[in-house]
């Protein structure tokens, strides 16, 4: 995923490490007896997988697209990160004793379907949707984090590192505004569709995995009530008009 860690770039996390409790202050071994979080963990990771597996080949068709060697070059470097998180995940899951294809299997119509329906026309539209959409799911990882056992936080957390995509696309689309002012207008438009389809994506995902969903209605431990879904909501939304300044874009 390609999200970054500064609070102009994503959303606050509701809670601190120091008032974490329950299954938050649990580590693995502790919090998988329950069958339902272990259930729940398995979609998360299956879930991220898949998504950065998904990153990594757009990336590389992105690379595709870009004007220059150099360009190039940046964004096979960010696919290459995007794969190693993808490994990371993988590994994980095999070695919590799951079958990572058959975790992953359940949100690839989520995540096909989504990209089928953004698939970028030129290279600016491309560097948008990687920026806006992938830190929309960053953001949501994020904030579903805070409420997992202390070691699939940590792997959670990794693998939304920043892999540079963030300040390269600000960088390159600012100039193209710069450039051609024309040009913000349709990518602010571009952007808008994204965060639609972005959060539509998300809630179909929580929704059609009945374990995640409990997570974060409050059936699991520390899960959220559906009050605390909308603010989380609210949240992921402040942090998207704030990347779409960054930008110079209009939310």
């Amino acid at each position: 995923m390609t999200s970054s860690d500064s609070p102009d770039n994503a959303a606050e996390t509701p809670e601190t490490p120091a008032a974490r409790t329950g299954v938050a202050a649990m580590d693995w071994a502790a919090a998988s007896a329950d069958p339902q979080y272990r259930a729940a963990v398995v979609d998360l990771l299956g879930a991220l997988a898949y998504g950065e597996l998904a990153a990594f080949e757009r990336l590389a068709e992105d690379a595709k697209l870009a004007p220059t060697m150099a360009d190039k070059a940046e964004l096979a470097k960010m696919a290459s990160a995007e794969f190693h998180h993808f490994e990371r995940l993988w590994d994980r899951l095999a070695e919590i004793g799951e079958e990572p294809t058959h975790a992953m299997e359940p949100f690839v119509a989520a995540y096909d379907g989504f990209h089928k329906q953004t698939a970028p026309s030129d290279w600016l539209e491309g560097l948008v949707k990687a920026y806006v959409g992938d830190s929309i799911a960053s953001d949501f990882y994020r904030e579903v984090a805070a409420r997992l056992d202390s070691d699939t936080r940590a792997l959670v957390l990794a693998v939304l590192d920043d892999t540079g995509h963030g300040g390269f696309a600000v960088e390159k689309v600012r100039a193209a505004i710069d450039a051609d002012p024309r040009v913000g207008g349709r990518l602010a438009l571009w952007a808008r569709r994204l965060m639609g389809e972005a959060l539509s994506q998300s809630q179909r995902v929580v929704a059609d995995r009945d374990a995640l969903s409990t997570m974060l209605v409050g059936g699991v431990a520390d899960g959220f009530d559906l009050a605390e879904v909308g603010r989380m909501f609210s949240r992921i939304t402040e942090a998207h008009t704030k990347r779409m300044a960054a930008l110079g874009l209009a939310a």
